[in-house]
C-alpha cells in the first residue's frame, strides 16, 4: 500500500522504500533513506525537519545498504525489519513481546515506536528508538541504566563524517561509584565531569545555564541522566562528535544554524 506524503506511521500493509520518508504529526523530525557525506551506501535515519543534514538517529549504522533498493517494513511477526533486495533481512527490533495490531510511528520528539493500534501508553511500547541512541540525546531521551536489567544506553559518534558506524569513543553515565558523565575510549584515558552536586556536573562548562535543565533522575528501577529546555520553543541537542567531544548545540532560526553553547572536554 502506497503512503501518504504526510503520514507519521506505517501499518502492516505498508512499508517505507528508499524515497519515502514518514513525518512526525508537527512536522519535527523525518524519518528515511540517506547516504552521508561522500558516502554512497544507504542508511535508515531520522533528521530535524529544519537541518536535515543534521541526522541524529540511525538504524543499520554497522549495516548498510549498497543501494536504494532496501525498505522498511513491520514482519509478520509484529516486528519492525529493515529488508534489501533480497529480502534479506539487514535489522530487526526483535521485541519479545508481540502487538496484536502493531503499527511504528514517528512521534514528534523524535522517538519511532512500535506500538499496538490500541495503546499509546509509552509503558507498552515493544520497541523504540530512544533505548539505542546514536550519537545524541534529545529531550526526552535518557543516557544510562536500567537497575533491573542492566540494560545501557550511552552515546558513540560516528567513525567520520561519510561514516555513521560507532567510533571507538563513548559518552556513558558511569553509576560504579558517585554517578559521573564519562567520555573515552577502551585504549585511551577517560574524562569524566566530576560528582553531581544536585544541580549539575561539576566539571562540565556550562552545565547551570538558561537553555536547558540537567536532570540525574534515580528511582528503583533505573539511574539516568536527562535534560528539558527551560523554553519548549527553544531547540537544543547533545551530541558526541567524531573527535570524541561532547557538544550541546541550539537551533538559531534567524541565522537557520546550530550554535554550539559548550564543548567538552
Amino acid at each position: 500500500m502506497e503512503l501518504s506524503s504526510a503520514a507519521n506511521m506505517i501499518t502492516p500493509r505498508q512499508f517505507i522504500r528508499d524515497g519515502e520518508t514518514l513525518i512526525s504529526s508537527s512536522q519535527n523530525f523525518e524519518l528515511g533513506f540517506f547516504s552521508p557525506g561522500k558516502s554512497n551506501y544507504r542508511y535508515v535515519g531520522i533528521w530535524y525537519k529544519i537541518s536535515p543534514e543534521i541526522v541524529m538517529w540511525v538504524a543499520n549504522r554497522k549495516d548498510p545498504i549498497p543501494d536504494h533498493q532496501g525498505a522498511l517494513i513491520i514482519s509478520n511477526n509484529g516486528s519492525l525489519v529493515l529488508i534489501n533486495q533480497n529480502k534479506s533481512i539487514i535489522l530487526s527490533s526483535n521485541s519479545s513481546r508481540v502487538p496484536e495490531n502493531p503499527v511504528v510511528q514517528l512521534l514528534d520528539s523524535g522517538n519511532l515506536v512500535l506500538r499496538d493500534s490500541n495503546d499509546r501508553n509509552p509503558e507498552s511500547y515493544m520497541w523504540q528508538s530512544f533505548d539505542y541512541p546514536s550519537d545524541t540525546l534529545l529531550e526526552g531521551m535518557k543516557l544510562g541504566w536500567n537497575l533491573k536489567t542492566s540494560f545501557e544506553r550511552q552515546l558513540t559518534p560516528w567513525k567520520s563524517e561519510d561514516d555513521p558506524a560507532p567510533g571507538e569513543s563513548s559518552l556513558r553515565l558511569d553509576i560504579s561509584g558517585v554517578p559521573q558523565l564519562v567520555i573515552g575510549t577502551p585504549s585511551r584515558k577517560s574524562v569524566r565531569s566530576g560528582p553531581w552536586n544536585g544541580l549539575q556536573f561539576g566539571g562540565i562548562p556550562m552545565m547551570h545555564n538558561k537553555v536547558f535543565k540537567p536532570m540525574l533522575v534515580h528511582k528503583e528501577d533505573e539511574l539516568y541522566y536527562a535534560y528539558e529546555p527551560f523554553d519548549k520553543t527553544v531547540i537544543t541537542r547533545l551530541m558526541v562528535d567524531p573527535t570524541g567531544h561532547m557538544q550541546r548545540l541550539v537551533w538559531n532560526e534567524k541565522f537557520r544554524g546550530w550554535r554550539i553553547v559548550y564543548s567538552w572536554p
